[in-house]
């Protein structure tokens, strides 16, 4: 991915997250806050099979701009799935699981990225994570 920036490679990932109907969609930019990565992109999908679907299309999407994830791990019962390439770390929750971890608490001060530069017009998000990107818009 190395002609692709990290943020449009995010922003790609998020999108192909949307396509599978993945929610509470979120690009956090964590690059100044942490050194293992630039960006968190996080998702919800309704149950495992979804997941699945969600994260098979991030991966597709990826690969065909020139990157290829570095690990692909998940939880015992699939709750928690993740793809890391690096410069980008996918994590992709199902709903229960997503409630408990709040990940995208953890970095509060990082700048929360409008993933409408993804091309997502109508982003299904719960009350809560409307709440935390409602407010939050990053300028390009």
């Amino acid at each position: 991915m190395e002609e692709t920036s990290s943020r449009e490679c995010a922003l790609i990932a998020a999108r192909a997250a949307d396509e599978r109907k993945a929610t509470d969609i979120m690009v956090i930019k964590v690059g100044d806050l942490v050194d293992v990565t630039d960006y968190f992109v996080i998702a919800t999908g309704a149950n495992t099979p979804q997941v699945e679907a969600i994260l098979d299309n991030i991966e597709e999407k990826c690969v065909s701009e020139g990157g290829e994830a570095i690990s692909r791990e998940q939880t015992n019962d699939h709750s928690w799935e993740l793809l890391d390439y690096g410069e980008f770390v996918v994590d992709v929750f199902q709903p229960e699981s997503r409630d408990f971890y709040r990940l995208e608490t953890l970095w509060g001060d990082a700048p929360i990225i409008d993933i409408a530069e993804a091309g997502i017009e109508h982003p299904e998000y719960s009350e809560r994570i409307a709440k935390l990107v409602g407010h939050v818009k990053e300028a390009r």
